[in-house]
């Protein structure tokens, strides 16, 4: 068995082990229906578990004991980013001996492993995560919604300000935003703390994080780099009672360039119900949510030039985070976050802060 994680800042990877298929079980710390195949795809944040069969025949000084494991990005950025490719090996138990073995160590080749481009192959991976599903591992997702929203996720190119030198394309600054709105976390005092102590919360945020797009356009057919591309700032967010089933639509902008973006949310699990290239359909896509066995996640790539939709029970009071886990769009601003409220009972409320609670 292994437990792969993702722990990169910035490279979705492609995992593989030549001559071997792998078996799925768990994405995220829950189990999804197994199936075989011959690579994976994890964004930054996302873990995978996989059963290995061994099942080669060990024939003595055979090059077939030793397999590349390999990992490398998945590509869908225009940006500078490093294409190497990670290399470790699998060696089967055998009486060979290490001068032997040395010959063998530069076949580095791995067939299993997708070109860092193959965005057909990150997205079909994708659609065969299923939760199990069992009786004994139900999947508990929202068949009802109370609220959905429907978020932008773009890159954007800031006017750079009077008197100033910028080093962005253009001679601009580059800033990230989800509904046009660029997150600027408050300096001085927690989210968190204002809204549990209600210290001038808005001073701190304001409850009107905007739940479509401010303006309807061709999301993902959009000049990457004719429109005006300047964002708002702010730290607005959305605020939700105990127990709401929230959807939340995540639809990728041709803004700079279309791109996989890894949404990770604080706090809760979720299920990815939907997903689809190009624009999302209010009307029509909707209708062919997967609300049977949706995978459980807390991280989904959004899928180049395309869409996801998420639900999930908001039923853990507090404030919490959401951003891309591709950490330069999170210090763009590519973020937002949602406050749950207390719940009727106490075990569904925040507990108090501790006595011993720094100041910042």
């Amino acid at each position: 068995m292994l437990r792969i994680i993702n722990a990169a800042m910035s490279d979705e990877l492609y995992f593989a082990i030549a001559n071997h298929t792998l078996t799925v079980v768990e994405i995220d710390a829950t189990y999804v229906k197994p199936f075989t195949t011959t690579a994976i795809m994890l964004t930054p944040g996302q873990t995978t578990t996989l059963l290995l069969h061994t099942n080669h025949t060990i024939i003595s000084n055979n090059s077939s004991l030793i397999f590349p494991i390999s990992a490398r990005p998945y590509r869908t950025s225009v940006f500078p980013f490093d294409n190497s490719t990670a290399i470790g090996f699998l060696i089967y138990n055998t009486t060979t001996t290490t001068s032997s073995r040395s010959s063998l160590d530069h076949n580095l080749s791995n067939d299993n492993l997708p070109e860092m481009e193959d965005l057909k192959f990150a997205t079909q991976f994708s659609w065969k995560l299923r939760s199990l599903a069992s009786p004994q591992f139900p999947c508990k997702v929202p068949q009802e919604i109370d609220k959905r929203v429907v978020t932008t996720i773009s890159l954007n190119l800031q006017d750079c300000p009077a008197n100033s030198t910028c080093m962005g394309f253009n001679g601009k600054r580059y800033f990230a935003s989800m509904n046009n709105q660029s997150f600027v976390r408050p300096s001085s005092i927690s989210i968190l703390e204002s809204y549990y102590k209600n210290i001038n919360t808005s001073e701190y945020y304001s409850l009107d994080f905007p739940e479509n797009p401010p303006n309807a356009f061709n999301y993902s057919g959009v000049d990457p780099l004719k429109e005006n591309m300047n964002t708002e700032f702010g730290t607005k967010i959305l605020a939700l009672p105990y127990g709401a089933n929230l959807e939340i639509v995540l639809q990728d902008t041709g803004f700079l360039n279309v791109e996989n973006h890894p949404i990770h949310v604080h706090g809760h699990n979720f299920f990815v119900v939907g997903q689809g290239i190009g624009n999302f359909n209010v009307e029509d896509d909707p209708g062919n949510y997967n609300l049977v066995d949706p995978p459980e996640r807390n991280t989904v790539g959004v899928p180049k030039g395309g869409w996801a939709a998420i639900r999930l029970k908001a039923d853990n009071p507090g404030v919490w985070f959401v951003h891309c886990h591709l950490e330069e769009h999170t210090t763009w601003g590519l973020a937002m976050a949602f406050i749950v409220k207390d719940g009727p009972s106490p075990s569904q409320s925040l507990l108090p802060f501790p006595q011993d609670f720094p100041s910042c």
